[in-house]
């Protein structure tokens, strides 16, 4: 009897479903699982409480403790903003050892020889002629119409050259108001500007002038070519000019040109119709089309203004001081 009461509750306890037996397996794999890793992570804490136990002891017992490979950080990249310091060495003897022209290396002796001669000839020394003819001109107004003309013949090098220019303005049925012939030598004195020096000589309907005439030419910022000129005559008088003018290009054919000249005198030269100060100036604007890089037609429009006395000895003789024209020219070059 006291053999049956244990079985019968064995029995009993048998219809027990699915869920409750795969839940109390699970509770018991999660029970083992958390067992497992308290005690792995018991065994870890002591480890580490072990090895720095043993640190602690060699510290205080004067010796250092072992390395650990962890921490070793000698094969590592160096940070991006480090420098690595330079070798400070001279080249070595083989980077100065060969020909002073690369080329001598594959050529036969003498070989580039001439090759390099023309190179110097072409780039170096050279002489050229050059001829513009910037201005020739037409000037419709109000009154007589007049004409303008400006051109500049030149020969030599880079460095040094020889011009000779001439310009002048009248009008027509009257004759020439002005006209003049430059003779200079131009030397570069840089990359931009030219000190040119040598005699100009002066034609007007009453006496002339021969001078002597001195000034500085070149490009200045934003590509504008500017001019300052003075002159000295044979009887001791100053005068000056200053003219500046740009190229704007519209198109690859259609360039557009500001022009401005001012002259100037120290002293009246009244036989020459000249006053003291700012005598004359000309501002204008050109549009060319250039039908070939050479050969350029343009119109445009300038005015012409006369200060002072000079405007008041040009009333005199019949001539307008203060004036707007319309021009129509041409403009070539080779």
């Amino acid at each position: 009897m006291r053999y049956l009461l244990p079985l019968a509750a064995t029995l009993w306890a048998l219809p027990a479903t699915a869920q409750d037996t795969g839940q109390a397996a699970h509770d018991h794999h999660g029970a083992h699982d958390m067992a497992g890793m308290s005690k792995q992570k018991e065994e870890s804490d002591n480890a580490h409480a072990a090895h720095g136990t043993a640190q602690e002891r060699d510290a205080m017992q004067g010796m250092d403790p072992p390395a650990s490979p962890v921490m070793d950080h000698s094969g590592h990249a160096m940070p991006m903003n480090a420098q690595a310091p330079v070798p400070q060495a001279p080249p070595p003897p083989a980077a100065l050892s060969g020909p002073v022209h690369a080329a001598d290396e594959y050529y036969a002796d003498g070989a580039m020889a001439h090759a390099r001669e023309m190179m110097t000839a072409e780039m170096d020394d050279f002489e050229a002629a050059f001829f513009m003819l910037d201005r020739l001109e037409w000037q419709p107004g109000k009154g007589q119409d007049g004409f303008a003309w400006e051109a500049s013949m030149s020969v030599g090098g880079d460095i040094d050259r020889f011009w000779i220019t001439t310009e002048g303005d009248g009008e027509f049925g009257d004759g020439l108001d002005d006209a003049e012939v430059q003779a200079l030598w131009s030397h570069a004195v840089g990359p931009w500007f030219d000190l040119h020096a040598g005699v100009r000589q002066q034609i007007f309907p009453g006496p002339d002038r021969t001078q002597l005439a001195i000034g500085l030419e070149g490009l200045a910022p934003y590509m504008i070519e500017v001019s300052a000129t003075a002159f000295v005559s044979t009887k001791g008088e100053l005068t000056g000019r200053i003219e500046a003018e740009t190229d704007q290009r519209l198109t690859q054919r259609l360039i557009l040109q500001p022009r401005v000249e001012a002259n100037f005198s120290a002293q009246d030269i009244p036989e020459i119709r000249l006053g003291s100060g700012i005598t004359s100036l000309e501002a204008g604007v050109r549009l060319r089309y250039e039908m070939r890089r050479t050969f350029a037609p343009y119109v445009g429009f300038e005015w012409q203004k006369q200060f002072g006395r000079t405007a008041t000895l040009a009333t005199a003789t019949g001539d307008n001081p203060d004036r707007v024209v319309g021009v129509i020219g041409l403009r070539a070059w080779f």
